[in-house]
């Protein structure tokens, strides 16, 4: 996996709001120039940390950068190095916010809060930097890492601490994370801030879900919980016409992700279930007397559907038969 070539000193705003993209490389100065360029350089938008080369003669490294005034989420790509934060340096330099960080080659040793994450392609981990660290990165290393204002985590995860501790992002949620950080990287030069901001959000909300355990079995309390709300809701609305994921998320106040989510670990997505839904009043409705002077067609417009003929499909591909043919057989019987 290669970082696309990054021009030598290069910024390019976008049209809209404050998005900006970055591309920076120690190319640009002579190689005995190089690790000093690089301090600078990731200290012009990190806060204040020290750095330890494993060679200062000529070190390499690149960034791309992407940021607004709220995210940031930096691909590089350098030689062996070892970040550390001190004490004194959290003092003389506040910040409370949280790094995302996922290597994508190479490997990297995160000690915090007598903790240690080591972080392959695929395992990634929370750094605070209100907490002393040590980062240590082998050589030719390539990772994102993602800025994360502490406000997006403090409240969901009702905690403030580091969370040193690995996240697999190779399968499942996590995966889901990962190809979200690839698509933000890959359309940089396509994107506003306020999408940008979007699918930043959309990443925490996920993070914090993996951070409490609610993508694994036995820990999935949370979404079980918008399951049962989601259902619920879909039984009371189901006649609606207007009914769809983004109308129930916008009712519930939930993200149409989080829906999405809680559905998919049952088996279902918002469309079949509400389409389940529906036929299941349908069939109660065919079986019910006081309903027998209700045509095929009132049938549908009362249960949701838009015509007859998308009833009849629906309902005939699952239950075998047509209303009209349950409708008589029920009569029969």
């Amino acid at each position: 996996m290669q970082l696309p070539p990054p021009a030598r000193e290069s910024m390019v705003a976008l049209p809209t709001g404050n998005y900006l993209v970055e591309a920076r490389s120690t190319d640009a100065v002579e190689p005995a120039e190089r690790a000093d360029f690089w301090s600078e350089h990731i200290g012009s938008y990190q806060s204040r940390m020290d750095y330890r080369y494993a060679r200062t003669d000529d070190f390499r490294g690149e960034t791309i950068r992407q940021h607004t005034g709220t995210y940031q989420l930096v691909r590089f790509r350098s030689d062996g190095i070892e970040y550390s934060r001190t004490a004194r340096q959290i003092r003389e330099d506040p910040d409370g916010d949280y790094r995302l960080l996922l290597p994508l080659t190479g490997r990297i040793v995160l000690r915090q809060d007598g903790q240690e994450a080591r972080l392959t392609p695929g395992t990634g981990t929370l750094v605070s930097f209100a907490s002393p660290f040590q980062c240590l990165q082998d050589p030719s290393t390539q990772a994102f890492v993602l800025t994360i204002p502490a406000r997006e985590l403090d409240g969901p995860l009702n905690r403030r601490s580091p969370l040193a501790t690995g996240l697999d992002l190779n399968r499942g949620l996590g995966r889901v994370v990962r190809s979200m950080l690839d698509g933000l990287h890959s359309e940089r030069d396509e994107l506003t801030d306020a999408q940008f901001d979007a699918v930043s959000d959309r990443v925490v909300e996920l993070l914090c879900m993996l951070a409490t355990g609610d993508d694994r079995p036995g820990g999935t309390r949370h979404l079980s919980d918008v399951e049962t709300v989601v259902r619920r809701h879909v039984r009371e609305n189901a006649a609606d016409p207007g009914l769809t994921g983004t109308s129930m998320a916008r009712s519930l106040g939930w993200s149409l992700r989080q829906i999405q989510l809680a559905l998919q670990r049952a088996g279902t997505t918002p469309r079949d279930l509400i389409r389940e839904e529906r036929l299941r009043l349908v069939r109660e409705r065919l079986r019910c007397g006081d309903c027998e002077h209700l045509t095929i067609t009132d049938l549908a417009h009362a249960s949701g559907f838009s015509s007859a003929s998308a009833l009849s499909t629906a309902f005939r591909q699952r239950f075998g038969v047509s209303p009209r043919e349950m409708r008589n057989g029920v009569r029969g019987t």
